[in-house]
Order: structure tokens, then C-alpha cells, then sequence
């Protein structure tokens, strides 16, 4: 065990937006022994707030589902794959063919641009600040997006995928991983958190099999798959359970920290 991976949100951070005392001991006790941690995250740079504050994280967070790479230690880009305006105007207009009622909203490297009715009613204190607008009106040429969002407020996330997938896959890297929404994630084709890694990987020297990686939803599988020990957890998605080769426990158990605790001991790192 060289590198640990981890997603955030529903793997090591829960609702309350907490990262538990234990998780935060194992990955102090990881950093301690040398072994080198990365965050590969849905989020944008501007919501990793808490590996700072609770993690005391200063190093590489792999951000928008691998499509960003951001150094929180000096809070800056350290590399990006956007997708086109005419890619996102054309993904926008297959969706809409198929699921007229669905709405979109686009992250951009410099802020977030969504449709009126995206968010309903007091549903996302992270995204109040930003004003509805038609995209159309709001996205630029020269707009760097990152991650383009669709969302129906009828059926699952998965049924939705299925439908709207194979249409827009010559377009779009197609995703989602919010547990109770039917929102879909789409970059640029090609773009995975696994593929993000692995150039991460590669470039501390580090091989597939010396990688720990922990993930709950479908945007997790290609990860889980591509380390040498993925472990999906126990209250995951049944595809990132399927996909990954381990089971960590359920995530009220402190299933991240339980793996971590006896992998370090097998190395015979003691805890604190």
C-alpha cells in the first residue's frame, strides 16, 4: 500500500458534511507511515473545504470526476479537460429530445452556470449563491467546462442513464453519483476518476496494484476497478459493489478507517 485514494461524499463525508474522528486518525497514521493520499472527487475545487479544515489536507485533489486536477496547497489548477460550448449546447439538445422536462447546469473552472428550475426551492444551500439563467445567455465560448449536469425530477439516476448514455456517448463521458436525485455528470469523453489517477499514479511511481482506492457510487466504479484493491462500501450503489473487488463496511461503521486500520497493522504500523 503505497497510495490511498478516497472518494468524499458518502465515503468518508456524510450529510452533515463531517469526516469522522476515527477516519481522520487512519488517514493522519497513512501520512505518517509515508503512504502517499489523494482525494478523487464529483466535487469542484471550491467545495474542499473540508479536507483542509478536518483533514488538514495540503496536497493533490483529483476534482469533477477526473476531469481537474487541483493543488490545495497552493490552491491552484494544475491541469484541466473541458468540454467544447458546441458540445455542451449539442449534449443539451439530445437530452432534451429525449427527456423534455429534464434542466442543465455547467460547472466552468471559474464558477457554475444553471437553468431556472435546476435546483428547487431551498435544496442546495452550496449552489444559492449562483443566479438561474438560460445557458444560452450565460455560457461563453471561452467558458472552460468541466462538468455538465442534466437532471429529471421523475425516475432514477439509473434509468435515466441508460436512456440518455448511449445517445450523447460520441459527446460526453456520461455518470452520476448523487444517491436520491436522477442527475447525471457528463465530460469530456474519455474522462474518468480512473484515468485521472492512474496519470497521478504514474507520475509519483506508483503501479496499480501498490493502490488502495475506496468509492460508493457509479462515478467510482472505473477507479475501484483500476486499483489494485478497489473497496467499494457496503452502502453503496449495487454497480460500485459489483465493480469493485472488496467490500469495505457500511459507512456509518467507519468502513474507510476499519480497512485502512488493519492494513496499516499488517505493515505493523501501530496506531495511536
Amino acid at each position: 500500500m503505497r497510495l490511498v485514494a478516497s472518494d468524499m461524499d458518502g465515503t468518508i463525508l456524510g450529510h452533515d458534511g463531517k469526516i469522522s474522528d476515527r477516519t481522520v486518525r487512519a488517514f493522519h497514521a497513512c501520512r505518517d507511515a509515508g503512504i502517499e493520499l489523494v482525494f478523487v472527487t464529483g466535487r469542484p475545487p471550491r467545495w474542499l473545504h473540508p479536507l483542509e479544515e478536518q483533514l488538514g489536507h495540503a496536497g493533490t485533489v483529483i476534482c469533477s470526476n477526473g476531469a481537474v486536477v487541483w493543488n490545495l496547497e497552493t490552491d491552484q489548477l494544475v491541469s484541466a479537460r473541458t468540454l467544447s460550448l458546441e458540445a455542451v449546447l449539442e449534449i443539451r439538445r439530445i437530452i432534451k429530445d429525449l427527456r423534455p422536462t429534464a434542466l442543465f447546469a455547467a460547472e466552468t473552472l471559474t464558477g457554475f452556470h444553471l437553468e431556472p428550475g435546476f435546483i428547487e426551492n431551498g435544496s442546495s444551500e452550496l449552489l444559492g449563491e449562483f443566479k438561474p439563467a438560460p445557458l444560452a445567455e450565460t455560457l461563453a465560448a471561452d467558458d472552460a467546462v468541466v462538468k455538465f449536469l442534466a437532471i429529471v425530477r421523475e425516475g432514477t439516476a439509473d434509468e435515466f442513464l441508460a436512456e440518455v448514455g448511449p445517445a450523447v456517448a460520441h459527446l460526453a463521458a456520461t455518470t452520476h453519483s448523487a444517491p436520491t436525485v436522477a442527475m447525471l455528470e457528463l465530460s469530456r469523453p474519455g474522462v474518468n476518476k480512473a484515468v485521472t489517477l492512474a496519470e497521478y499514479a504514474r507520475s509519483l511511481g506508483i503501479d496499480a496494484a501498490d493502490v488502495v482506492a475506496f468509492g460508493d457510487m457509479p462515478n467510482d466504479i472505473e477507479m475501484l476497478r483500476w486499483a489494485g484493491h478497489g473497496y467499494a462500501m457496503a452502502s453503496g450503489h449495487p454497480e460500485a459493489i459489483r465493480a469493485a473487488g472488496q467490500q469495505a463496511p457500511h459507512f456509518d461503521d467507519d468502513g474507510v478507517a476499519q480497512v485502512l486500520e488493519a492494513r496499516l497493522a499488517a505493515l505493523g504500523v501501530k496506531l495511536p
